[in-house]
């Protein structure tokens, strides 16, 4: 499959066609996967293609059934090439909305989170507000009404790219209040408060030419001594499977993995491991 350019849609680990039997591409010197794992389309992905994902009133007893715990989250980082653009570790705090409230400065980036439901990003712009996109439109709302009984927190961090000044993401998420279906250029939440924040092309849709060999890695940290390796060919399609991954839960992508390396194959991938 070696330089194959090719678009997944696979619902698991146990359908994704493995690589060369050693990990290795005769042109370079480490490990490579060749395709795009893409575990969902771009609808299902989105979660602001699904209503459940945004919890109305109706939905509000489900959050309190079972609480977001972050020990349930996978640890991951993603580099491009050889520089880490974006690390994450487990068991980051969460807090109300209230709190949220006395910890934000315009610019701020945020991550509302609930269990078995896609994370929703939003940009703090000032007097209680975030911009954000959901259900195909760009929206500014009360950051109290857009957490609807989830927990969030600040997460400027994670990205290692140089953010702008406050003023320009703030603009940058005002200027598109009002955008929605053909208008947009994100795919979900985060690519858009992300861009917001950073103003990298990376994050719109077609961001980044498809071609070529791979030139990003997502690491799946399962524990200390045991991760995972998949390679991409865009950061807009990272960012798609590892929001999968934060929806279904770390023992859930476990299992898909287990599943998936004790599968026949005609070649076996070797990624699992140290």
């Amino acid at each position: 499959m070696g330089n194959q350019v090719e678009k997944l849609t696979h619902l698991n680990y146990a359908e994704v066609p493995t690589s060369d039997p050693n990990g290795l591409d005769p042109d370079e010197d480490g490990p490579r996967i060749g395709v795009s794992y893409i575990f969902s389309n771009d609808a299902d992905d989105d979660e602001d293609e699904h209503p459940d994902a945004f919890p109305t009133e109706n939905h509000q007893a489900k959050h309190d059934e079972k609480p977001f715990d972050p020990k349930d989250e996978l640890g991951c980082s993603v580099c491009f090439r050889e520089e880490c653009v974006f690390e994450r570790g487990t068991g980051t705090a969460t807090h109300t909305a209230e709190s949220l409230l006395n910890k934000c400065k315009p610019g701020d980036l945020l991550e509302f989170v609930a269990t078995g439901q896609y994370p929703h990003w939003a940009v703090y712009v000032g007097d209680f507000q975030v911009v954000h996109l959901h259900r195909a439109e760009i929206k500014n709302s009360f950051l109290t009404d857009v957490s609807q009984g989830r927990k969030g927190r600040i997460v400027n961090a994670l990205y290692r790219y140089r953010a702008l000044q406050p003023e320009v993401i703030v603009r940058n998420a005002v200027d598109h209040v009002g955008s929605r279906d053909r208008e947009l250029y994100w795919r979900n939440s985060e690519c858009f408060a992300a861009w917001c924040r950073f103003g990298k092309r990376e994050f719109k849709i077609g961001g980044e030419i498809r071609i070529g060999k791979q030139p990003y890695r997502l690491r799946l940290h399962f524990s200390d001594k045991k991760t995972h390796v998949l390679e991409f060919q865009s950061l807009e399609d990272v960012i798609m499977e590892r929001r999968r991954n934060d929806q279904i839960g770390k023992d859930a992508v476990t299992q898909e993995l287990a599943n998936h390396l004790n599968a026949p194959h005609d070649y076996t991938e070797h990624a699992f491991g140290t």
